[in-house]
């Protein structure tokens, strides 16, 4: 009984109530259901506090609002959220809850601490960039056919009202920017031109034809002529009136100020944020206590692994000369290369799904029921973006995506798009954050929570299970697969490189151009994103590893009793979790077997 009145008086305080008036109220409660309702108390007000995640989740209560994330009056709100869940959560005794709800305090106390530790950092002063950036989500939500609903003449209104939230967000990036310029804190040159244009792409008109002018397009039939008239004006004018206005203003900041003050060195311990922000981004990221030196050693190992798995497919396939050749001639192949429209491009993709839905149900017991399409990157940004998923909504009715860049059809390589597809798609990010989403016995918070370690680590790991789906039967498509975990493992070189080590650009840039098979601009690009947001390149390879070290835990463990499919059911069926919590729940799965 003492405990319990522990967890309601933790319960109370969070609802602003005194323990010795209310208490009688609520003594009845079981201890699951304080805890259940405190889980939904955060993320109800985490909703409240991030609008953009609501409607990303499909929670379409908030869609006019858009917060100033870079204001102190949301940051201060943002800590005061974090510190109040991990008092109310750090009180309740572990002993009093189910395993289920261990595992959720501890998620929930992680990513209290983590978001608390972030809040430290003046990263704020370095808001915008060339792939990461909440400017491009924003872009995405304005084309009218990403989660941003509008269906009704209600959903064309909140946009209206979003558009100016965000407007005031952009005029504060430029603020914290030229703060940001005085103190040192500013984008490397060579990501800052790439930033450019994608605010040039968007300062001009005419109305009609601009990104934030595709909803106009889309409006459904249904809507009475006069609100179709007085939408249309009023999109018109907050285009031409307000959109354009700032995109351009923020443009020629960014060539006549931002340009030349930019830096030259590539890592970010060349800014005040030093060795302390890279340590917490590989802390944030891997969701591990690794050093930059451990995670660096680990990918130089891997990167010599797998170069001599390579070099069994170049002497499968009769290829004379090095390796590095090999690449050049894999990179430049027009054989490779053989679509001429687009459309064909997302038919290929669709015919490795068909091969492999007869061996899905031998490795997975459960399937997600959220819809799936494969679509080409809007033009807008397909030009500096990689390939990526976007989650469906919580209530199915929104497809997941996999969203394809197609800038030139007819150099669009093959070789490598099995496992990318794998990777991105089925079974690797639509099945993990899908069933994740349709687990109505997690609580809400964890159905759309994201730990990059865990859920790209799935998706590196899915694309190791393509000879078991059907695929890579092509040996190009193999190597495809070696060059995709080659090139997560140089991630590790290169990422550490660049902001532990030392490292320049072109010195990244030549560490992968010699081990991998991926384009020169490609391979630009991609160091370029490493630069941009530190850390985020080691989740991939280090979350692999543990889910491969666990699968060959597990089997040795059962032996007779291991079953593939109650594998990736444990693992996936938790949603997104730190790895250290993930391999306490693999290892209690194998001890129930004890």
């Amino acid at each position: 009984m003492k405990k319990i009145i522990i967890c309601c008086a933790a319960f109370l305080a969070l609802q602003g109530c005194k323990k010795e008036t209310s208490s009688p109220a609520v003594k009845d409660d079981s201890i699951s259901t304080v805890f259940s309702k405190l889980l939904k108390d955060f993320n109800q007000e985490k909703l409240v506090l991030d609008p953009l995640l609501a409607t990303q989740a499909g929670d379409n209560r908030y869609n006019g609002q858009f917060p100033n994330y870079l204001s102190e009056a949301y940051k201060a709100k943002e800590k005061a959220f974090y510190e109040k869940y991990k008092t109310v959560f750090g009180d309740i005794a572990d002993s009093l809850l189910n395993p289920s709800e261990q595992m959720s305090k501890a998620v929930l106390l992680w990513d209290c601490n983590i978001k608390l530790e972030a809040l430290g950092f003046k990263k704020d002063l370095m808001p915008i960039d060339q792939m990461w950036s909440l400017n491009l989500d924003f872009n995405q939500l304005a084309s009218g056919s990403t989660a941003q609903p509008f269906k009704t003449v209600e959903d064309y209104e909140n946009w209206l009202k979003r558009v100016d939230g965000y407007l005031t967000w952009l005029a504060t990036a430029k603020s914290k920017m030229q703060l940001g310029m005085t103190e040192g804190y500013v984008l490397p040159k060579s990501l800052i031109v790439k930033v450019i244009p994608q605010f040039e792409s968007l300062a001009n008109g005419p109305a009609g034809a601009h990104l934030f002018y595709g909803p106009i397009n889309l409006m459904p039939e249904d809507f009475d002529q006069a609100s179709k008239d007085r939408l249309t004006s009023e999109y018109q004018a907050m285009i031409n009136d307000k959109v354009i206005p700032a995109y351009s203003d923020m443009a020629t900041f960014l060539k006549d100020s931002y340009l030349p003050a930019g830096r030259r060195s590539s890592g970010i311990a060349a800014t005040p944020l030093d060795t302390a922000y890279y340590n917490h981004q590989i802390k944030f990221y891997t969701t591990t206590n690794l050093t930059a030196e451990e995670i660096h050693q680990i990918g130089l190992n891997e990167v010599a692994r797998i170069r001599k798995e390579m070099e069994k497919i170049k002497e499968q396939v009769g290829f004379k000369g090095d390796l590095n050749a090999f690449f050049d001639f894999v990179r430049t192949d027009k054989a490779l290369m053989p679509f001429t429209e687009r459309s064909q491009v997302i038919a290929f993709y669709d015919s490795i799904h068909n091969v492999m839905k007869p061996q899905l149900n031998k490795l997975f017991g459960k399937q997600p029921k959220t819809p799936f399409e494969v679509r080409r990157t809007e033009p807008f940004r397909e030009k500096s973006a990689a390939a990526n998923y976007s989650s469906g909504s919580l209530d199915g009715t929104r497809p997941g995506i996999f969203y394809t860049p197609i800038p030139n059809v007819t150099e669009y390589n093959i070789f490598d798009k099995e496992d990318l597809f794998l990777h991105e798609a089925i079974p690797g990010h639509h099945f993990q954050i899908s069933l994740a989403q349709e687990n109505e016995e997690l609580p809400d918070f964890r159905r759309t929570l994201w730990y990059s370690a865990f859920g790209e680590g799935w998706a590196l790991y899915a694309e190791s299970m393509g000879t078991e789906l059907g695929l890579y039967k092509d040996p190009y498509q193999y190597l495809g697969m070696l060059g995709a975990e080659i090139h997560r493992a140089i991630r590790l070189v290169v990422d550490t490189g660049i902001h532990a080590k030392g490292w320049t650009r072109e010195e990244a840039i030549a560490y992968s151009l010699q081990n991998e098979a991926k384009s020169e601009s490609k391979i630009i690009s991609e160091i370029e994103r490493y630069m941009a947001n530190p850390g985020q390149a080691l989740s991939y390879k280090i979350g692999q590893l543990k889910i491969i070290e666990l699968r060959k835990k597990s089997q040795k463990a059962l032996g007779d009793n291991f079953d593939i499919k109650a594998f990736h059911d444990q693992v996936l069926e938790t949603g997104c979790v730190p790895l250290e919590l993930l391999e306490q729940k693999i290892n209690a799965w194998i001890a129930s077997y004890e």
